[in-house]
């Protein structure tokens, strides 16, 4: 039966286009849902599997002590999953027709106000090739709202400071132009001028932007771990994460005016209720400025 998982990942990767770690989480997922039929359920045939052995799969992952998002997202791994078998004509029936999606509750991203964010970008020691670095990459993904994994893997050719944009490979393999204020500009003409000529390494010919000391591509995991230290720096006491500048940049948009279409093209977001979610954040911050500030709250 496992297989089978094989198979499915290998159809969602050409009609989706998804990316390696959704496809992982994918099969992370699945290799844990058929583990649990065939070990506790004695299931051998996927025809085989009912309504109640995926219930009783959800009830094991909530004993575990696993999350309603993690769940929800088991569910919508194993759904996926048995509609891909229908259509592969390996199994007959749908077990998951009847069940309920768990619900969530609905968690706002946590972001930045406009004087941490400055706290933070000015954190770098830019007399430093590294830190030069590390100031190129803030400004860059709070000018432009980019994932992490999208700024990692930019390459030189992405670059169009002249014209003010950058081109970038989101998720789905779907490429964005993203314009570029002059602030990012300046920062990463001093990054390709001073620092990055320092960092290169002949024996790699890497084109890759941003790279670490050794000359190599810079890491999710390094980026990471240097964001945490320059945090604590800036001194926020806040818990962020790489992630936590897209959630800034796309709030600071909305709540300076702009349309929430503009925002959803600017972040490479295929469905607009995504991007409502910052609709939120900016009503909760309205209410937290009323609670602070009116004399009557």
């Amino acid at each position: 039966m496992k297989n089978s998982i094989e198979d499915f990942v290998h159809y969602i990767r050409i009609e989706k286009g998804l990316s390696d770690n959704t496809l992982l989480a994918y099969q992370r997922d699945l290799t844990a849902y058929l583990t649990f039929l065939i070990e506790q359920r004695h299931i051998n045939d996927l025809s085989d599997i009912t309504r109640e052995d995926v219930v009783g799969f959800m009830g094991l992952m909530k004993e575990e002590g696993k999350s309603a998002r993690s769940i929800a997202r088991y569910m919508a791994s194993i759904r996926s999953f048995h509609h891909f078998l229908l259509i592969d004509q390996k199994s007959t029936t749908d077990p998951t027709t009847q069940i309920a999606t768990p619900k969530q509750a609905q968690t706002l991203p946590a972001i930045l106000h406009v004087d941490e964010v400055d706290a933070l970008l000015a954190t770098p020691d830019k007399t430093t090739a590294l830190g030069l670095r590390d100031a190129a990459m803030l400004e860059l993904l709070y000018a432009t709202g980019l994932r992490v994994s999208e700024l990692i893997t930019l390459k030189l050719s992405d670059l169009h400071l002249n014209m003010g944009f950058i081109q970038t490979i989101g998720k789905g393999h779907k490429e964005r132009i993203i314009p570029l204020g002059q602030t990012a500009t300046t920062v990463i003409n001093e990054y390709l001028e001073l620092s990055r000529s320092q960092l290169y390494r002949e024996k790699y010919k890497n084109d890759t932007l941003f790279l670490n000391f050794h000359g190599r591509p810079m890491t999710r995991q390094g980026f990471w771990k240097n964001l945490k230290k320059m945090t604590l720096q800036a001194g926020i006491k806040k818990e962020i994460t790489p992630h936590t500048l897209r959630h800034s940049f796309a709030t600071h948009l909305l709540e300076n005016g702009a349309d929430l279409r503009s925002v959803q093209e600017l972040l490479g977001h295929s469905d607009i209720a995504t991007t409502q979610i910052y609709t939120h954040v900016t009503k909760s911050r309205l209410a937290d400025v009323y609670q602070q500030f009116h004399p009557r709250a």
